[in-house]
């Protein structure tokens, strides 16, 4: 088999055969097939596309490319969840203890933040003392033991999909569904869960900018699942403004706390209830019960905030951050963002706000820069509101004070006023399931 010809078969439509695909990422991986090549195949995929079976058969190339977690000496159902990145969004760290108080495992391995949308294990070791490295045994262990671990991913877990991507990266190709798909999905399935959910982001704060794309990502990372034998649905979820009021690290970590108190932004909660209850219909799709009733009986009871405060003393945390945000690191500066208007907010660009977080020290531009755990913002006034000139919009936070003034430019510049109200958007844009479970 020459990688010459197979450049050749996709760049004229050709479909690949499972062999076929494992060949060129195992190839790729150990170094046989160099830069230069792969680089034409990834833009013939790009132009060619790849067909359900095909993109199913390249994502399990990329998983068989490195390690699997074995999670089959926890006992129940073992779930995931994965979003495709936003602003605000701190969905996993409310959704994981919802289905752990339900009955549910939810072992998890997150990433870290980069460019405007930030990472879950950033605002997790944002909490005194919290490890998101454990040996694996440790993690599994905890799930088994309290339903609920999240931790980095490891460097052996799809290491095809690592090398890849860094590739796209560079050559153009990253926007392509069967790529982004197979990327996100390799890593899903090699962590071993039996049920994922996942929540695709469209909008300004998203690398969807459409319904239909994320739509049709949502339906093709459905089919892997299915495929692969997961069982898997999907939320394509509105990211034309910051989810919550708060971004950064920290900051969102009070956010979270709030809605395990059955308190919090009601965008938030509505999202986080959506996606604990489609990991519960999942589990168990014959009861036909109200999936919603258990995800608010667990939040109204404390039952879930319990479960999120002994994963922070798991791993090492301070579990007395659940009744006093206090001990979170704290912000030496700040500085308020004044509405220069009277009207509504018709608008967030919410790339914008995420970067304006980053400038404050709450994210990452480039991949070694530190984090500011205290940085961040909290929004007053979101899109859909009314202000009034002279009140606060918002308020950044930092540990810089030379760091507020472009902030606050940029974070300025992502509100857009009219003098009468729109219509709003629905936060839950669609839902995907399986074809036949539609």
């Amino acid at each position: 088999m020459r990688i010459y010809d197979l450049i050749k078969k996709k760049r004229d439509g050709g479909t690949h055969s499972e062999e076929e695909l494992r060949f060129i990422i195992d190839a790729y991986v150990s170094g046989e097939i160099p830069d230069y090549q792969i680089s034409a195949w990834l833009m013939a995929v790009y132009f060619q596309g790849m067909g359900k079976r095909e993109t199913l058969d390249f994502t399990q190339a990329l998983v068989v490319s490195g390690d699997q977690v074995n999670l089959s000496a926890i006992e129940g159902c073992k779930v995931d969840k994965h979003s495709t990145g936003g602003v605000g969004d701190k969905t996993s760290l409310i959704v994981g203890p919802i289905v752990a108080a339900c009955g549910l495992k939810l072992a998890k391995m997150s990433g870290r933040g980069l460019g405007h949308t930030g990472g879950t294990l950033d605002k997790l070791e944002a909490i005194p003392g919290f490890s998101t490295e454990l040996s694996e045994q440790r993690f599994i262990e905890q799930v088994q033991d309290i339903g609920i671990a999240i931790i980095g991913q490891t460097a052996d877990l799809a290491p095809g999909d690592k090398k890849l991507y860094a590739l796209r990266d560079v050559t153009a190709t990253v926007d392509s569904i069967p790529l982004i798909a197979g990327s996100i999905m390799s890593k899903k399935l090699a962590a071993g869960s039996d049920i994922i959910v996942l929540d695709v982001k469209c909008g300004s704060g998203a690398f969807m900018k459409n319904v239909e794309d994320a739509v049709e990502l949502a339906q093709t990372m459905v089919d892997i699942g299915e495929g692969a034998g997961r069982r898997t649905a999907a939320l394509v979820t509105d990211m034309d403004r910051p989810l919550g009021q708060c971004i950064g690290n920290a900051i969102e970590v009070t956010e979270v706390i709030q809605v395990l108190k059955d308190e919090g932004p009601e965008d938030l909660r509505e999202l986080c209830f959506a996606l604990s209850a489609e990991l519960l219909k999942l589990a168990d799709p014959e009861s036909g019960e109200d999936y919603h009733a258990p995800v608010r009986e667990a939040v109204a009871s404390g039952k879930a905030l319990n479960c999120f405060a002994q994963m922070v003393e798991a791993q090492g945390g301070d579990p007395r951050i659940t009744q006093d945000i206090s001990i979170l690191p704290q912000p030496k500066y700040s500085a308020e963002l004044i509405a220069p208007q009277n009207g509504w907010i018709s608008h967030m660009d919410t790339e914008a706000c995420g970067i304006a977080s980053s400038m404050l020290g709450a994210g990452r531009l480039k991949m070694d820069d530190q984090i500011q755990p205290s940085a961040g913002i909290r929004l007053h006034r979101r899109s859909g509101e009314q202000v009034k000139k002279g009140e606060a919009l918002a308020v950044l936070y930092t540990d810089d004070e030379t760091l507020l003034s472009a902030a606050k430019s940029k974070l300025e510049s992502a509100y857009v006023f009219t003098e009468e109200k729109e219509e709003s958007k629905a936060l839950i844009l669609a839902r995907v399931y399986a074809k036949n479970n539609s």
